[in-house]
């Protein structure tokens, strides 16, 4: 490690006073370039250390670079982030000669020219095979990096505990086409639940998936279906263009990553309208929350159109949380929407308020509302009680239903 951090301040030495902003991370990724083979590997060799501690401390994220960190690197462990005193401290610019390290050349232009790039990086150790999901972007002109682990193996499809009605509808061996939605804010899961999902289809019936995600996480090793893995800005412009390009590859599952904008969310709907199993991601705290946003980030004119259409393809909306647990974990909090035909109707006749009633007194279908679920994890004695109220979307409704308040307060 000393020789990596000399070769660092080495760097950072033939940096000129006078650059400032971009123009000083340009430089800086003009003295990376030259850097010799030797110099190069034992840089890696330093930063995967970093990486491979992760999983020594159960951490999900690490954070480094920017003002934020003051120069330490930073864990998340079990939903705290907190400096490791324990490593080195760096200063600004010998961390960002560490970000621009690992990068390729043409990352390198595309984070100067967007301020942000998406990556994944990975690290073989014998037979051993880590993969990490990246963001780097600038903070107040330096660089900031932030790495997600991606689990080694998928979470078992059966540990997400759904109703038989839900596994029927996530399954291509039950159901053929339609639009499921996994919810919920980042870090929440969604895409641990996705693969999950997956590879569920995977090893139960025959067919080909394309999973189209920035950046891909967890490359699944195919069993009973041929699964493609397209990453946006490597094997494809973005994701709409995947999906479309999907249509011509004659697939039974198709994967959007994130439902990131009106030209994808559209061209979601198209596929799904044309007899295709479609999943997605989307950035909201609730079922009722998700209809609303994805016909909210329509234009006015077409907004009626797409509701229709939307309630026509839905199939199911889960929205999750990983919620602190009583032996110091996180335990998955989930709420589930079935598109009933009273749903869809609700969906069209754009009355979705009345969907959450519809999923409380729905639980023999499968379906749940987050507080239900919340309600579930305290009587288990999973969480404790200021857990569930502090994660419901209406406290009010949890300290209903646990009679903590009157039903009629």
């Amino acid at each position: 490690m000393e020789e990596a951090i000399s070769i660092l301040k080495e760097i950072v030495r033939n940096i000129p006073d006078t650059a400032y902003g971009v123009e000083r991370q340009m430089l800086i990724g003009d003295l990376v370039s030259r850097q010799s083979q030797e110099e190069r590997v034992l840089i890696k060799r330093m930063f995967d250390g970093f990486l491979l501690r992760m999983f020594e401390i159960t951490a999900s994220d690490i954070d480094l670079g920017g003002v934020g960190t003051r120069g330490h690197i930073w864990y998340r462990i079990h939903g705290m982030k907190k400096p490791d005193t324990s490593l080195p401290s760096f200063a600004y610019d010998e961390v960002n000669v560490l970000i621009q390290s690992i990068m390729l050349e043409r990352q390198r232009q595309y984070l100067f020219e967007n301020r942000n790039l998406d990556f994944s990086y990975s690290i073989v150790q014998g037979d051993q095979y880590y993969r990490f999901r990246a963001d780097a972007y600038f903070d107040l002109d330096q660089l900031g990096l932030n790495m997600r682990a991606i689990n080694a193996a998928v979470r078992p499809y059966k540990n997400l505990e759904f109703h038989q009605n839900v596994t029927r509808i996530m399954s291509l061996a039950h159901t053929k086409e339609g639009l499921i939605l996994v919810t919920g804010i980042t870090g929440s899961g969604k895409s641990s639940t996705l693969d999950s999902i997956m590879d569920l289809n995977n090893h139960t019936i025959d067919a080909h998936c394309v999973i189209i995600a920035s950046p891909i996480e967890f490359v699944h090793k195919p069993d009973r279906c041929i699964i493609r893995h397209r990453e946006v800005g490597r094997d494809v412009l973005g994701f709409k263009e995947g999906a479309v390009q999907s249509l011509r590859q004659d697939p039974d599952i198709i994967i959007i990553g994130e439902l990131r904008d009106p030209d994808t969310i559209l061209t979601a709907l198209e596929i799904t309208d044309s007899g295709h199993k479609v999943f997605s991601t989307l950035h909201t705290s609730s079922a009722v929350e998700s209809i609303d946003r994805i016909i909210g980030e329509i234009p006015p004119i077409e907004q009626e159109r797409v509701r229709n259409r939307l309630a026509d393809v839905i199939q199911c909306v889960v929205s999750q949380k990983l919620v602190p647990s009583l032996d110091k974990r996180r335990v998955l909090a989930k709420e589930v929407m079935i598109a009933t035909p009273s749903v869809k109707a609700a969906i069209k006749n754009n009355n979705t308020g009345e969907i959450y009633q519809m999923m409380s007194e729905s639980g023999d279908q499968g379906m749940t509302t987050m507080e239900q679920d919340l309600k579930r994890l305290y009587l288990a004695k999973r969480i404790s009680l200021e857990t569930a109220v502090n994660f419901a979307n209406n406290k009010r409704r949890l300290q209903q239903i646990l009679n903590l308040v009157p039903q009629g307060d």
